[in-house]
């Protein structure tokens, strides 16, 4: 695991870049995790004929903090409204959406209609956060 990572995860562990609250904080366990990030938009042309709506039924609106991941993430346990923070970013995300199973280790973050947002923003390596919730019956 890299230098990064490592840091990145013990951010996340003392409050200082991936949780909202500590309240929240108590009942996940945060991990860290590099993917490659890009960025869509809801259009017809980006997606299919229902642009924003995701594929677990969500209605996308712009503004929202969301991300879609690609399908071998739910395996790590990615799951449908699963906070994420991504270290760029001050906001917590929400997985919303997934993406086409040719992709792998990826997010893609929404940025509404906003196409040239999007195009600024590119591809690139970024280190995330997310959080699985702990398990009920576990008193850690």
């Amino acid at each position: 695991m890299s230098r990064y990572v490592n840091y990145l995860i013990v951010l996340c562990l003392l409050g200082l870049g991936c949780h909202p609250k500590r309240q929240q904080f108590d009942k996940h366990d945060w991990y860290g995790l590099e993917v490659t990030a890009s960025a869509y938009n809801s259009l017809s042309y980006q997606t299919d004929n229902t642009p924003s709506i995701t594929a677990w039924g969500d209605t996308l609106m712009p503004g929202m903090k969301c991300i879609a991941i690609s399908r071998d993430l739910l395996a790590l346990g990615f799951h449908h409204n699963m906070m994420v923070r991504l270290d760029t970013f001050s906001d917590t995300f929400y997985v919303k959406d997934k993406m086409h199973r040719r992709w792998k280790n990826r997010i893609d973050i929404y940025m509404g209609k906003d196409v040239q947002k999007a195009r600024d923003w590119g591809k690139r390596k970024l280190q995330i956060c997310y959080a699985v919730k702990r398990d009920s019956l576990s008193k850690n």
